[in-house]
C-alpha cells in the first residue's frame, strides 16, 4: 500500500480546541457556543463539556513528546476564536496568542509542521447573542481572527485552513439544533452556511496578506451519498441530500456558484446573496483539505424527502457508521476530476471503537487498524488513479471530547483515562508509527526527501 504512495508524502495527525484543549476559564478565554450549549441540560451526553478535555492547554509538551514517538509531519491544530478574541472582534487577547506562539514554536522545534486551522465551530457567545452564523456582521468578525492570528503566527506557519467542515456548523448547529447553538430550521442552516463561506473567502485574502508565501486550503466534509435502491424516487433523494451536504460547498468554493436544484427545492428560505460573494467564496485555494468516514444510504420518504438507511452488510463503527473505504476514493476522484481541485489532503479519517486497557495495560484496537487500512488503501487508489494526494492525517491523535456525544466515543491512537489524564499509546499508535517508518525508509531509498517541519513563509 504506502508504496504506491508519492514521495515526500505527508503525514499527521489532526485534533481541534474545543475537544482537546480545556483550560476554558485560562488565560482570559472567553465563553463559546460550545460552552454554553455544553452547560444546557439534556444537549450533550452525561452532562459532558470541553471544561478540561484533554488538557493540552497543559500538557502540550507531552504530547508533542507522543507526536515526535509517532513519527510524524504535521499537526492539524485548530485557533480557539474565543481565547484570541473574548469577545468575538474587538480587543485581542495577547495571552491566548502567546499560547499558540508557544504551541508553533515547540511544533517547529520538534520538527514538526503546523497545519492551523482558524475555526473548528467554536464561536464567541458574544457573537451568537448577536445573532451567530445567519447574520453576516459574523463572517465580519472572523476576518478580524484572521487577521490577529495571522500577524502573530505568519512569519513561522506555512500552513494555513480557514475553517473545518462548514456544513456541520450550518446545518447541525443551526438546521437540525444538535450541535452549538442547538437552534433549528432550513433558512437559518442556510444562511449560516453561507456567511460561513463567505467568511472563508475574506479569510483566504487576510492569511495571504500577512503570510504571503504561505499554502491556504479549506475543509471541507463529504459522505457520498447512494440511493438505496436504483429507483427513481431513491435515486431523486440521494441527488437531493447530497446537494445540501456536498454540492452546496463544493460548487460555491470550487466553481463560484450554488446548485440550481438547491436553490429552487429551498426557495423562499434562502439568504442574500449579494454581487460579489460567490467570487469571494470561490478564491483560489493551493489545497482542499477533505475529512471522510464513510457514506450515506439514502432512501425517499414522505414527499420524497431523503431518509437515512443503514447497508444490510458491512462492519460498523462505535458510532454506528458504516466502514466503507471506497468512499474515500469517491471523494477524492470527484474533488479532481468533477470540481479541479488543484490539490488534496486527507485532513480528517479514523474511527470510534469501544477501547478498553486490558490485563496489560494496553489497549489492543485491531478494529481500527483495520479500518485504517482500508481507508490508506482507498488513498493508494485515488492517487494511482491521478488524484495529487499530499498527505493523510488521522483523527485523532488522542481519545477527546466527542462534541454531543460527550466522551462515550472513543476516535485516538492514543487512549487518555481521563480522570487522571494518563496517555497510554494503542495498538494503532505502534501501526501507525511502523507505516510511516516503513514509507519515510523507502523515500530515503528513492533519494526523495519527506518534508518535516515548515519554513518561513
Amino acid at each position: 500500500m504506502t508504496a504506491q504512495l508519492p514521495p515526500g508524502f505527508l503525514w499527521g495527525v489532526a485534533s481541534s480546541a474545543y475537544q482537546t484543549e480545556g483550560a476554558t476559564g485560562a488565560g482570559g478565554r472567553g465563553v463559546s457556543v460550545w460552552d454554553t450549549f455544553c452547560a444546557t441540560p439534556g444537549k450533550v451526553r452525561a452532562g459532558a463539556s470541553g471544561d478540561l478535555a484533554c488538557d493540552f492547554y497543559h500538557r502540550y509538551p507531552e504530547d508533542i513528546g507522543l507526536m515526535r514517538q509517532l513519527g510524524i509531519d504535521a499537526f492539524r491544530f485548530s485557533i480557539a476564536w474565543p481565547r484570541v478574541l473574548p469577545a468575538g472582534r474587538g480587543r485581542v487577547n495577547q495571552r491566548g496568542l502567546d499560547f499558540y506562539d508557544r504551541l508553533v514554536d515547540a511544533l517547529l522545534a520538534a520538527g514538526i509542521r503546523p497545519f492551523v486551522n482558524l475555526f473548528h465551530w467554536d464561536t464567541p457567545q458574544p457573537l451568537e447573542d448577536a445573532g451567530g452564523w445567519p447574520r453576516r456582521e459574523t463572517a465580519e468578525a472572523f476576518v478580524e481572527l484572521a487577521a490577529a492570528v495571522a500577524d502573530r503566527l505568519g512569519d513561522r506557519v506555512a500552513d494555513w485552513i480557514t475553517m473545518n467542515e462548514p456544513y456541520c456548523p450550518a446545518w447541525l448547529g443551526y438546521g437540525l439544533g444538535i450541535h452549538a447553538p442547538g437552534r433549528a430550521g432550513a433558512a437559518e442552516a442556510l444562511a449560516a452556511a453561507h456567511h460561513l463561506l463567505l467568511a472563508h473567502g475574506w479569510a483566504v485574502e487576510t492569511l495571504r496578506t500577512f503570510s504571503p508565501r504561505a499554502e491556504v486550503g479549506l475543509v471541507l466534509d463529504s459522505w457520498p451519498v447512494h440511493p438505496a435502491t436504483d429507483t427513481e424516487a431513491d435515486v431523486a433523494a440521494a441527488w437531493a441530500a447530497d446537494g445540501v451536504a456536498n454540492r452546496w460547498f463544493f460548487d460555491a468554493v470550487l466553481l463560484g456558484s450554488y446548485p440550481e436544484d438547491v436553490l429552487e427545492r429551498f426557495d423562499g428560505s434562502l439568504p442574500a446573496i449579494r454581487e460579489g460573494d460567490l467570487d469571494t467564496i470561490s478564491a483560489r485555494l493551493d489545497f482542499v483539505g477533505m475529512n471522510n468516514y464513510s457514506r450515506r444510504r439514502v432512501r425517499a420518504g414522505r414527499g420524497g424527502a431523503p431518509v437515512d438507511v443503514r447497508s444490510p452488510t458491512g462492519d460498523l463503527t462505535d458510532t454506528g457508521w458504516e466502514v466503507y473505504p471506497r468512499a474515500l476514493y469517491e471523494v477524492l476522484t470527484r474533488l479532481r476530476f468533477e470540481y479541479g481541485a488543484p490539490s488534496l489532503y486527507v485532513t480528517e479519517n479514523g474511527a470510534a471503537f469501544a477501547d478498553t486497557r486490558t490485563h496489560d495495560g494496553r489497549v489492543h484496537d485491531v478494529e481500527r487498524i483495520a479500518y485504517l487500512q482500508g481507508y490508506l488503501g482507498a488513498v493508494s487508489d485515488a492517487i494511482a488513479a491521478g488524484v495529487p494526494v499530499r498527505g493523510y492525517f488521522v483523527w485523532s491523535l488522542l481519545d477527546n471530547f466527542e462534541w454531543a456525544l460527550g466522551y462515550a466515543k472513543r476516535f485516538g491512537l492514543v487512549y487518555v483515562d481521563y480522570p487522571t489524564q494518563e496517555r497510554v499509546p494503542k495498538d494503532s499508535f505502534r501501526w501507525y508509527q511502523g507505516v510511516i517508518a516503513a514509507h519515510r525508509g523507502s523515500d530515503a531509498l528513492s533519494g526523495a526527501h519527506t518534508p518535516t517541519s515548515a519554513g518561513a513563509p
